[in-house]
């Protein structure tokens, strides 16, 4: 009898437990944050630090910066760095409405009271995201994170102005393009006469 009293007490409890803090049905959306400009990692990493420390990681579920990996060879020397697609935005996979669609306050403003977020991308009554969005979205980022492209991209044609070196402020012409050494060849107009001149991508800018 005692054996059986101690069952059903473990069992109320975990009954109990479980009513305390009940699960979502409908699956997680992802929305878009808009947030201050150059805040967006900082507003990601504070989003994801409370998640944990409220114990909020069952309502908000992931947290994403589209970026892609560019190069650039500047004085010789090729860097790398990272470039976000979407600047000013955030993406957050969380229940934000309940079965009936309405808005669930607790993730609500725990958004909204985050430093750096100005609000939901769509205003105050937020709508997710469509699921060809985001798996158009997340698929960049994969393909992105698996390669380099240049941090400006020239090509045979376009206008150009010499930024440095004695040739600066001249417009000339891109005539050729080698991006491995991150160099163009630019042909420029001087003294009536077609001068090819050989640069490297941070010299110019487009016109």
């Amino acid at each position: 009898m005692r054996r059986v009293l101690k069952f059903m007490s473990e069992v109320t409890e975990i009954t109990s437990e479980t009513e305390a803090t009940p699960q979502p049905e409908l699956p997680p959306q992802w929305y878009a944050l808009h947030v201050l400009s150059g805040q967006e990692k900082k507003v990601k990493e504070s989003l994801e630090r409370r998640a944990k420390t409220e114990e909020m990681g069952d309502l908000i579920r992931e947290v994403v910066i589209p970026t892609e990996r560019v190069s650039e060879v500047k004085r010789g020397k090729k860097i790398e760095s990272e470039r976000k697609l979407h600047p000013g935005y955030v993406y957050i996979n969380m229940y934000l409405r309940d079965e009936e669609k309405k808005l669930v306050e607790k993730t609500w403003y725990f958004v909204r009271e985050t430093n750096g977020v100005i609000g939901f991308a769509d205003g105050d009554n937020p709508m997710p995201i469509r699921p060809s969005e985001v798996e158009t979205m997340l698929g960049q980022m994969r393909e992105r994170e698996e390669k380099v492209l240049p941090k400006v991209a020239f090509s045979i044609g376009d206008k150009v102005k010499v930024g440095d070196g004695p040739f600066q402020n001249q417009e000339g012409l891109i005539e050729g393009v080698d991006m491995e050494r991150g160099k163009l060849k630019v042909s420029v107009n001087m003294f009536g006469r077609s001068t090819s001149l050989e640069l490297e991508y941070w010299q110019v800018d487009k016109t």
